[in-house]
């Protein structure tokens, strides 16, 4: 909430002309709460042909894992079905999944990688 004290003159004109009844009222401005952005897990998928070393690159590409964080998702994604390599908003997600698909078709691995909602 924003608070701004504003002058404010008399209307009475025995008032105006000796200028004592000056008063001080306050307007209220409320600030509208901005909603914080839905946000989306990006999920891989296993899969039996993508070789793993190509995971661990993908996660240091494109979601800035070292290798040590790399080698523990893909493993997790091995022996699980699936793993976790970021929580972003919407677009962003998106944005990541595209990448790692794109990339994945270019060479010629069947890796998924999808989004869901957190």
């Amino acid at each position: 909430m924003i608070v701004m004290p504003v002058q404010m003159q008399a209307e009475n004109d025995d008032d105006n002309r000796t200028g004592s009844n000056r008063g001080t009222a306050v307007i209220t401005r409320t600030k509208p709460k901005t909603k914080r952005p839905s946000l989306y897990r990006v999920l891989l998928l296993n899969d039996d042909y993508t070789p793993m070393e190509f995971v661990i690159h993908i996660l240091e590409r494109f979601f800035q894992k070292d290798r040590e964080a790399a080698t523990r998702i893909m493993l997790h994604v091995h022996n699980h079905g699936v793993g976790e390599c970021g929580i972003f908003t919407y677009e962003v997600a998106e944005t990541k999944v595209t990448q790692v698909m794109d990339f994945a078709r270019q060479h010629q691995h069947p890796l998924q990688c999808v989004m869901e909602k957190k």
